[in-house]
């Protein structure tokens, strides 16, 4: 692949109008700060203040393929200074088919995003082929997700496996894993991908953590939600998954209850979790619109609940993640959504809003929306979240150059980091 070691596209973005203003690239070690406005909401009504900024560190777009799932975690005082290192793993995605991801890539940065380094292939977390119904076929890791595991002081990344057909096609039935690998700062690399070993494999065929946000509590025991095909059930449910780590294996070691919607969509998806305030709360993915549930133990949830704004009406996202932000004053939800002037945009997955949490009525607060990344054409869909310290969070994310023609609006491939930076610490 030939892509920019780094770059940055200058861009400038106007609430009440889009207005991209696209310069050159700037080749070499160069990094350019995007401002967006600042979103800062008076704390006497919702607790939080904060500021935004926009920058890129790579892009890659060659008409055949882009990066897809960027997505980054900390290692706390690995970088210079006390800094830590933050590292961003992404699958290559092939354009010619539907979620055929070929290679797993990663960079990573000393500095807080000052410099970068040059995403480079990850091979211990390549595609390798499996004996499955008699063929052997490629399986690779996809939907990946660093985070620091404080107790066993290592990053773990989990995600899940896709077994493609010979000729790299999705088909279903197909068995699918929860995988995962540890990185080592010592010499930046990611230890072989391993499955997650779970007790039933007939149960647990079809299921994996893929795009899933983890939350890992004080005594080390991890709370992993997963999404998996019952052989009973016509579609998919969510559930939550008891795990604990040594730092070199990831062990399963209880389930939570299952949640799941009983109609003729593909059902439940892509989980992920908070906690804010001696509470779990679980955001979920569903073909007609996302959900949400919460728990007193993080494993036993309710009934799900319909994303709405505060004044009732629907969130509008459907059929893509959403994902959390916490704050010690506040909840926030990320997510893509109908109604922004984004009907040209795959399924609506474009701009990428945040927008704090009603925790007490499960609902968005449609006063407290903005916009984290302006869309460009290309979808915005595929996006993680990190704790970066108690001052500052990113979302990262990157344009996903399908269907054909998506650049046409300025959408280039680029992976960009929105920073939220907190006026009070987190």
């Amino acid at each position: 692949m030939n892509y920019p070691e780094y770059h940055s596209v200058p861009l400038y973005y106007d609430r009440g109008r889009r207005k991209f203003l696209r310069n050159s690239l700037i080749a070499g070690i160069s990094f350019v700060s995007i401002p967006l406005p600042a979103c800062v909401f008076d704390r006497r009504v919702y607790g939080v203040k904060y500021s935004l900024s926009l920058d890129s560190p790579t892009r890659f777009f060659d008409g055949n393929s882009c990066w897809s799932h960027p997505r980054a975690g900390i290692v706390p005082g690995a970088g210079v200074n006390g800094l830590p290192r933050v590292v961003m793993t992404m699958n290559s995605l092939d354009l010619s088919g539907s979620d055929v991801f070929r290679g797993m890539y990663g960079l990573y940065t000393d500095d807080l995003g000052k410099t970068w380094t040059k995403p480079e292939e990850i091979r211990s977390l390549a595609p390798r082929y499996e004996l499955i119904d008699g063929e052997e076929r490629p399986v690779a890791v996809s939907d990946f997700w660093p985070g620091w595991h404080k107790a066993a002081g290592t990053l773990l990344g989990t995600g899940h496996t896709v077994a493609y057909t010979t000729d790299w096609k999705v088909r279903n039935p197909r068995p699918r894993n929860t995988s995962y690998s540890f990185y080592n700062p010592a010499n930046n690399s990611w230890a072989e991908w391993k499955k997650l070993q779970m007790p039933d494999s007939e149960k647990f065929y079809n299921s994996g953590a893929g795009c899933a946000q983890r939350y890992d509590k004080s005594d080390g025991t991890i709370l992993l939600p997963v999404s998996l095909r019952l052989p009973y059930r016509h579609n998919s449910v969510v559930t939550v998954l008891k795990c604990s780590t040594d730092g070199k294996t990831l062990t399963f070691m209880e389930q939570g209850n299952e949640l799941f919607i009983d109609n003729e969509t593909r059902g439940l998806g892509e989980p992920s979790l908070a906690f804010f305030r001696g509470e779990y709360f679980m955001t979920i993915r569903n073909d007609e619109k996302g959900f949400v549930s919460r728990s007193d133990d993080g494993l036993n949830f309710s009934p799900i609940l319909p994303w709405t704004f505060d004044d009732g009406a629907e969130l509008g996202s459907y059929n893509t993640q959403q994902h959390w932000v916490t704050h010690r004053d506040g909840l926030f939800l990320v997510y893509t959504r109908r109604g922004a002037d984004n009907d040209h945009v795959f399924r609506h997955r474009a701009p990428l809003f945040m927008a704090q949490v009603d925790t007490e009525k499960l609902c968005v607060m449609r006063e407290t929306e903005a916009i984290l990344v302006p869309e460009r054409g290309a979808r915005l869909g595929n996006f993680g979240v990190t704790d970066i310290n108690k001052s500052e969070t990113w979302v990262t994310v990157s344009e996903w150059m399908q269907p054909a023609g998506v650049e046409k609006y300025g959408s280039d491939g680029s992976v960009f980091i929105a920073r939220i930076y907190w006026e009070k610490m987190g």
